[in-house]
């Protein structure tokens, strides 16, 4: 794959993500699609609320458009899109039900995690029966492949559904989940371009350029928020492109800061069931933990980009 294609692929995509995006502000606006912020959340974010969402749109649309451009026709590309689109669906659906319905709950919890669960099943077994990719994932540190057999299902399915939701949970400060997932989406790219899988090379660069385009916007104090239709897309794009490449085991190293996010808001709620009532965090996801410590946005959100990046390298040095 040469440079100057996944160039123009990240070029095309940040064009177009910016341009979608500061067209988005003023519709949604329009639409009154604003945020809604918990009353149980940080008090500095109340003066975000009315902030428009569902910018995730943009993401989506350009970073899709981006690699169809350049390779249309292959068939690990229609699995990844797929993917992105059906998880960007649901987020859209729920952001939907939430900003422009104003019906706070949006999605119940078991009709969003059962289309998940239903979607990641169908691309799992897509990949496992209708693929010659087999049921082989590379395994990190040992520098080989195991044969996962009867496993692999339920470990995509497991896969896809705890990256999709563990980046939807660190979409809670400014630029955290945009700036995060670009920093892993450079990397990636570096990653798969050196293993040769071009499909996933180009939707790397792709959602990076998508990210970057985003995130003029989307940095504090952000003029718009990506809301679930992009967090779900984003968890979604980089799973199923990791997938395609046989790099799965990867992800919980690059995106070690999902990873800690999600775990925290399970340890959250299992300390507090355990123990009548305390917390074990002062907030969580693990972001509010340490706005509440006393840091700024700011300092939290480049303090996870800088965590990011170190995982990111470790992960690269692995590959």
């Amino acid at each position: 794959m040469k440079y100057e294609t996944i160039a123009a692929v990240l070029i095309i995509a940040a064009v177009l993500s910016a341009l979608l995006t500061w067209r988005l502000i003023p519709l949604l606006r329009k639409h009154q699609a604003g945020q809604n912020i918990r009353e149980e959340g940080p008090k500095a974010h109340m003066s975000k609320a009315g902030t428009p969402s569902m910018g995730g749109i943009a993401i989506v649309i350009a970073a899709a458009a981006a690699v169809v451009s350049i390779m249309y026709n292959d068939s690990d590309t229609v699995m990844i899109l797929t993917g992105f689109i059906l998880f960007a669906l649901i987020g859209f659906l729920d952001d939907y039900l939430k900003v422009i319905k104003k019906q706070n709950e949006g999605l119940k919890a078991w009709q969003k995690f059962g289309a998940q669960l239903i979607i990641a099943i169908a691309l799992a077994c897509w990949l496992a029966f209708l693929t010659d990719k087999g049921t082989d994932v590379y395994i990190p540190f040992a520098d080989k492949y195991a044969d996962f057999g009867i496993w692999y299902i339920p470990f995509i399915v497991f896969t896809i559904v705890a990256m999709v939701n563990a980046v939807n949970l660190t979409d809670g400060l400014d630029g955290l989940a945009a700036g995060t997932t670009g920093i892993v989406c450079a990397f990636m790219t570096i990653i798969a371009r050196e293993a040769l899988a071009n499909t996933s090379t180009l939707f790397f660069a792709a959602l990076l350029g998508a990210c970057i385009g985003f995130m003029i916007f989307n940095r504090h104090p952000a003029k718009i928020f990506m809301g679930d239709t992009g967090s779900l897309a984003l968890g979604a794009g980089i799973t199923m492109a990791a997938i395609v490449m046989k790099m799965e085991l990867l992800l919980p190293l690059v995106g070690l800061i999902y990873v800690l996010e999600a775990l925290s808001v399970c340890l959250q709620v299992g300390y507090f069931k355990a123990t009548g009532g305390k917390r074990l965090f002062k907030m969580a996801p693990l972001h509010h933990h340490f706005e509440l410590s006393g840091m700024g946005e700011t300092k939290v959100v480049v303090m996870f980009w800088i965590f990011t990046f170190l995982c990111c390298a470790v992960a690269l040095a692995v590959a």
